[in-house]
């Protein structure tokens, strides 16, 4: 084994040393996996494992991608716990309160648990008539929120499941009008920034996040956060943690964390913006789930985004493993499995 390979492993490992270095090894070496680079394993609170690829290190800020999505669902949590948000109410989006408009049944939580029934179609083909990419970078592009509330409905609220980063705009839109009445670009900006700031990056010392907003202001709350391996661990670590800061302090209600790692009604992989562990693929449907229920807990879950970039946490475990790289979705079948062999290292408690 090479000195790289055991230069990874701290003393704080909670696994065998040698069969963690090999493990994380196959990470950053086997091919077909794609390019890994950057993972950090924690066990028990402490950096156990930490490599990251040649160009790459403990500063480089990596971007989210759809990991901000879980993100967004903290703020829209924190919101609720504050009271300017409620769950089960129709979502606060303006024009769907016109009389006679049916997306006034859209609530926070069916927009949360991907069910908001909206014509939201996140892959195209041609990738350019998927609602995502006219969203991010077509004619959506300067009000992305106002472009994704507009879409209409094509299903009735509540009623299928529709993973969308349209969606998740709405929210982050919804927290920008939670905290703020004014329409000006410059104050929604600051106004979710300072928010986010103050009751999340501040609290866990995640100095080096960097959120993107549009041009109207709004947090591009579905895939637009940048931030180190070590950052996202620390954001792992404090879901793992119920909500609570490393202080012990309780940053967002455990309740609330308890709902996003709930399965949905129309999903049981999926939470409040978060994915989970849970089995749902019928026999002969051939869907790949998007993690691995036969290897690990169904009490695991994850942050995932585009291309391969993970933060697992398995609270059982008491780990929580940030995978970040370029995998292509054949790719990321294989590194899946690679990254379930780390996790198999730590047994439940």
């Amino acid at each position: 084994m090479s000195e790289e390979a055991l230069a990874a492993i701290t003393d704080d490992a909670g696994a065998p040393k040698e069969d963690l270095a090999r493990q994380v090894d196959e990470l950053f070496t086997m091919d077909g996996l794609g390019e890994t680079r950057a993972l950090v394993v924690m066990a028990d609170g402490k950096i156990a494992a930490e490599r990251y690829g040649e160009g790459y290190g403990p500063e480089t800020r990596f971007v989210s991608w759809s990991m901000a999505k879980t993100v967004t669902a903290v703020m829209i949590g924190m919101l609720v716990a504050d009271g300017r948000l409620s769950l089960d109410e129709s979502a606060p989006v303006p024009h769907w309160q016109r009389p006679g408009d049916a997306r006034g049944e859209i609530t926070l939580r069916q927009l949360l648990q991907m069910r908001s029934g909206l014509r939201h179609t996140e892959a195209g083909d041609p990738p350019y008539e998927s609602s995502e990419v006219r969203m991010l970078f077509l004619d959506g592009r300067d009000d992305m929120a106002a472009w994704a509330e507009e879409q209409p409905l094509e299903a009735e609220p509540g009623s299928q499941f529709e993973y969308s980063s349209n969606t998740t705009v709405i929210l982050a839109d919804i927290a920008a009008r939670a905290l703020t009445d004014s329409e000006d670009p410059d104050i929604r900006r600051a106004a979710v920034s300072d928010y986010l700031e103050a009751r999340l990056f501040g609290p866990l010392g995640m100095k080096s996040m960097v959120p993107e907003f549009d041009a109207s202001g709004t947090l591009i709350g579905g895939s637009l956060i940048h931030g180190t391996a070590r950052d996202w661990a620390k954001f792992g670590e404090f879901l793992r943690r119920k909500g609570r800061g490393p202080g012990g302090e309780q940053l967002l209600p455990r309740s609330w964390v308890d709902a996003m790692v709930s399965p949905s009604p129309k999903s049981p992989q999926y939470g409040l913006q978060t994915w989970l562990n849970r089995e749902y693929r019928e026999a002969g449907t051939g869907e790949d789930h998007p993690l691995f229920p036969d290897r690990a807990p169904q009490s695991l879950f994850s942050l995932i985004g585009h291309m391969g970039q993970y933060v697992i946490v398995s609270p059982s475990q008491h780990l929580t493993v940030v995978r970040l790289g370029h995998s292509d979705a054949e790719q990321r079948k294989a590194m899946l499995q690679q990254l379930a062999d780390v996790i198999e290292l730590y047994p439940e408690r």
